[in-house]
């Protein structure tokens, strides 16, 4: 089950789209765009077809200032803000489930530098832009030490960099793909599933997570 509603923020109406799978969800994994793009992007797409057959409920947040239908990026403070008040009413909608937060380039930084903010459980940062292209030395490294457990899915050709792991953070690098993650999508769903899975976060293959119970 799907639906699309536009939720009131101080930067404007978001627009966001709620996937439900079939049964009890085992968690919410709220993801947002990169900067200029939306949430029908390919990584985001298979990853939302992914989770929810693992019996993860999936938000896909459009910011204001695309729904509004501007391509430039708001300032990094408004997005953080519209962001947080979308989680408030999300959480209040799913009370009872562990909260994921994530998203693409912008869209991952946004949920590193607000995931203790919202009271997520952890984090998906898929293409995180770790510096710009070819300023290396401008490291966003620090938005990824949130203390919460941090998945990050990086190209090896990204030229906006590959983060490296600690102790919070996991890092998996796709062999051939760039900032878009467009070649094989469904490599990136996987290790954004195994790595749900592994915390408990989403149902394991043995669950038959997409069969109604009713009729199992």
């Amino acid at each position: 089950m799907a639906y699309t509603d536009d939720i009131d923020t101080p930067r404007g109406p978001a627009r966001v789209v709620t996937d439900l799978p079939v049964g009890p969800p085992a968690s919410l994994l709220v993801i947002g765009h990169g900067a200029g793009g939306d949430v029908d992007a390919p990584d985001l797409v298979a990853v939302r077809d992914a989770a929810l057959g693992a019996r993860v409920a999936v938000a896909r947040v459009t910011q204001p200032y695309r729904a509004a239908g501007r391509r430039a990026p708001a300032p990094a403070g408004h997005l953080d803000e519209a962001w947080t008040a979308v989680l408030a009413v999300l959480r209040a909608r799913h009370p009872d489930l562990p909260v994921l937060v994530g998203g693409r380039s912008s869209g991952a930084r946004v949920a590193c530098r607000t995931a203790v903010a919202v009271g997520a459980v952890g984090v998906v940062a898929l293409a995180f832009p770790l510096h710009p292209p070819g300023r290396p030395e401008r490291s966003r490294a620090d938005e990824l030490l949130t203390g919460l457990p941090t998945l990050v899915v990086n190209g090896d050709r990204d030229p906006f960099g590959v983060p490296a792991a600690d102790d919070h953070v996991r890092v998996v690098v796709r062999p051939g793909e760039r900032h878009d993650l467009r070649k094989d999508p469904a490599g990136v769903a996987d290790a954004v599933l195994a790595w749900l899975r592994g915390r408990g976060w989403a149902a394991d293959s043995g669950q038959h997570c997409c069969q109604d119970p009713a009729r199992s």
